[in-house]
């Protein structure tokens, strides 16, 4: 698989929810860069925000995958389960064209409303 960069992608643990078949992490507290990007731009930058800029970004351009994706997040860490490969592979195909590069995400970020997010 190519670079996922800032997600590490693993196999949810055996046993676990069937629809929790992979986890996608970002442990964001690492991420100094990110955060000071979010933070340029008027965002919080923790997991809650990067859920909010994620979920838009899949809403706008394929909706029907948040019906594969369970998000839980927290202040410190993105985290979203996905219940395929497949759902995988669209969240890295919409999502890291944006989050893969901070170039990218501060052309994305500058051209969001703020006030359009709660954090």
């Amino acid at each position: 698989m190519a670079s996922t960069f800032p997600f590490k992608v693993a196999a949810a643990k055996a046993g676990s929810d069937p629809a929790h078949q992979f986890v996608i992490l970002a442990e964001i507290d690492a991420l100094d860069d990110y955060l000071n990007v979010f933070e340029d731009y008027g965002y919080g930058g923790d997991g809650f925000s990067w859920r909010e800029h994620i979920e838009t970004i899949i809403e706008e351009y394929q909706p029907g995958l948040l019906d594969q994706l369970e998000f839980d997040e927290q202040e410190d860490t993105f985290l979203v389960y996905a219940d395929s490969p497949q759902a995988v592979r669209q969240f890295m195909h919409w999502v890291l064209p944006y989050f893969g590069d901070l170039g990218k995400l501060k052309k994305y970020l500058s051209q969001a409303d703020p006030s359009d997010f709660f954090g």
